[in-house]
């Protein structure tokens, strides 16, 4: 009685698969956007310039609707007591570390999302919310998200967040390279509010070169590593700094893209006939057959 009633779920099971699968793929298969156009745009951040002011926090702030204190309480830097994240708050953070032995000064380090030429993002997105844009950015479309935070367990530099807080219409959030600003001619807000010029906006394979001319000249300020030229493929942040970037808690990360395995297996899904409904329905099937092989050798 009990192989009659499996063999019966079995074949229900297969009737729904085969229904689900027989569905067009045309509206179910995500095609991921990642534009790398030679000339995409890039900023490039001295951290032995950055005094650690916050105005790109607030101005980030300012341009992106965020609820937003006014400029004067970025002058407490109480905060730099403990190492911050970006999160749906707040999309670009400034930490503080030690200084390193050739200055004397605190090292401040600007956090926001790093643009990767391959994002880790886009190949995990299973619905194309994810895109890389011709001008480097990285940005989201919540029209299209289903909210389920693949992007957030492959980004290797942790920065998208969700918006937990909000009951109704939660988001992804994260910095969008000033992206409707750029659009317009406009600077980044964090580049254009910045008082030392230690972000730079420019041409990423300009950058590069800057960025190696200014190791050149001044071998006793920098490390020779610019951060971001080659991690995951190439970033379009790019960064220097005066001692080791694991010292100042930047991933360690390999020169191979990300996304690789992610994209292969979110978007096969969906490429070969096989929507999440069908593999949670097989699961399902496998679940129910354990469950009631374990309750015959029990009775037997």
């Amino acid at each position: 009685m009990a192989k009659q009633t499996r063999r019966e779920f079995l074949k229900t099971t297969t009737i729904v698969g085969a229904g689900i699968t027989g569905l067009s793929t045309s509206k179910l298969k995500a095609a991921p956007k990642n534009i790398l156009d030679e000339n995409r745009m890039g900023v490039l951040v001295d951290t032995t310039v950055c005094i650690g002011c916050r105005k790109c926090e607030w101005a980030c702030k300012v341009a992106h609707n965020l609820p937003t204190p006014p400029l004067e309480a970025y002058d407490d830097r109480s905060v730099f007591k403990k190492m911050r994240r970006p999160d749906d708050r707040a999309l670009t953070v400034v930490n503080e570390y030690p200084p390193s032995s050739s200055d004397g000064f605190p090292i401040n380090v600007k956090v926001q999302c790093m643009h990767c030429d391959h994002p880790a993002c886009v190949s995990a997105c299973i619905v194309g919310a994810f895109s890389k844009e011709e001008n480097g950015s990285v940005i989201w479309d919540t029209k299209k998200c289903i909210g389920c935070r693949y992007c957030m367990v492959a980004c290797p530099f942790q920065i998208p967040a969700f918006e937990f807080g909000k009951a109704i219409q939660p988001e992804i959030r994260k910095c969008d390279f000033c992206f409707n600003r750029t659009k317009e001619g406009k600077l980044p807000a964090c580049v254009e509010i910045c008082p030392m010029e230690a972000l730079t906006y420019g041409k990423r394979e300009e950058l590069v070169k800057i960025a190696h001319e200014k190791i050149n000249l001044y071998p006793d300020r920098y490390v020779n590593h610019v951060y971001g030229e080659y991690e995951v493929g190439g970033t379009s942040w790019l960064y220097l700094a005066s001692k080791d970037f694991y010292e100042l808690q930047f991933p360690k990360l390999g020169r191979n893209p990300a996304p690789g395995v992610t994209e292969a297996i979110q978007h096969g899904i969906f490429a070969y006939f096989v929507p999440p409904v069908a593999l949670y329905a097989l699961l399902g099937a496998v679940m129910w057959i354990n469950k009631n092989r374990k309750k015959e050798s029990e009775e037997e």
